[in-house]
């Protein structure tokens, strides 16, 4: 079967995909990230006609959110980590995948998804048939958590413990990995896109304003923390007044904005220490010296790495680069594929 896939490689790309509930990114075997775009595609309202010639998707379709009249909608389709909307998912693919391998190839190319650890096997299955209909020729699915590791250059392979945790936009998995598989796991639907949630949430009980996701995830970028950082940020807000119905600005603190956060930040450092007990004893000790490593774009939060160390007593740092982790390490794994074959899930969509 390699054989055969080797000898179409020649007619199509390898191509490791990323599909986040955010963003999607996708890498090509040799190349790198090729492509990062928001996972969002914009419709007609009650169709699945996308938009401009099917192109209205990614950043297009980003700048929509919550600006489009009655008879447009712009949807993410990928909640949780998972396919919310199947239709929708196989025409985001279908453009993500002709744009990075070319209408004009022969064949489709052989794809890696990344998927969360605590996916179920329909899910799993969903996942695979959405991008075999949107013109993949061979399917994997990868875990997320280990095409973390694997993407931040954390030693896999050795029989030593590698612990990671990948905090997403739908998902946050943490996982301890040794000699090429997961030893102990823990996924939680609660990532980058509930402190999005809370935020909202604060501002309608604090301030009685109702603001978007698009303005609650630029106060988490630009003011938001999970532990104090010494100074007091401050930030206007615009939105809309739920006495008055009309638009109004107020100026929200760093201080606020933390506590908005404390919610979702301890139930993902509570599933860090479940994943500890978890593990065995042996690989347990070898996290003293070895310790976490933080991943995807809720490491970027500041101060989440004090917050987990704190609560473990382990060193916990950010990786390089936290953001591009998975799809990093999805396209290692297709440098190597065959090599990796222990790991696969099994494959789809034989070409």
């Amino acid at each position: 079967m390699f054989a055969l896939d080797r000898l179409l490689g020649w007619f199509s790309v390898d191509m490791g995909i990323d599909l986040g509930t955010c963003n999607t990114l996708v890498c090509v075997r040799g190349e790198g990230i090729v492509l990062n775009e928001p996972s969002v595609v914009a419709v007609r309202k009650g169709t699945t006609h996308v938009l401009n010639n099917g192109t209205a998707v990614g950043w297009a379709a980003k700048e929509m959110l919550g600006k489009t009249p009655g008879s447009i909608s712009a949807i993410r389709p990928m909640k949780d980590g998972v396919i919310a909307d199947f239709q929708i998912t196989e025409a985001m693919l279908a453009y993500f995948i002709n744009k990075v391998n070319g209408k004009s190839r022969i064949v489709g190319p052989r794809v890696v998804i990344a998927v969360p650890a605590g996916i179920t096997a329909v899910e799993r299955q969903a996942v695979k048939q959405s991008a075999q209909r949107a013109g993949a020729r061979t399917v994997f699915t990868l875990e997320e958590p280990f095409a973390a590791a694997l993407g931040a250059g954390l030693p896999v392979a050795e029989a030593t413990a590698s612990m990671i945790v990948d905090i997403g936009g739908g998902t946050a998995d943490v996982a301890i990995i040794s000699l090429a598989d997961i030893a102990a796991c823990e996924s939680v639907r609660v990532a980058g896109d509930d402190f999005d949630e809370a935020i909202i949430d604060y501002m309608k009980k604090s301030y009685s304003l109702t603001i978007g996701e698009q303005t609650a995830e630029r106060i988490k970028v630009e003011i938001g923390s999970a532990a104090p950082i010494g100074e007091t940020l401050t930030m206007d807000v615009r939105g809309r007044d739920m006495v008055s119905g009309l638009p109004r600005k107020t100026v929200v603190t760093s201080d606020e904005i933390r506590e908005a956060l404390q919610e979702p930040i301890s139930a993902i450092t509570e599933a860090v220490l479940r994943t500890l007990e978890n593990a065995e004893p042996e690989l347990a000790a070898d996290l003293v010296d070895n310790g976490i490593l933080l991943a995807g774009g809720g490491a970027l939060l500041r101060g989440i790495d004090r917050v987990i160390s704190n609560a473990t007593g382990l060193e916990t740092r950010i990786a390089d680069e936290p953001l591009t982790c998975v799809a990093r390490g999805t396209s290692m794994f297709l440098e190597n594929l065959e090599s990796w074959k222990q790991v696969l899930d099994g494959e789809d969509g034989e070409g």
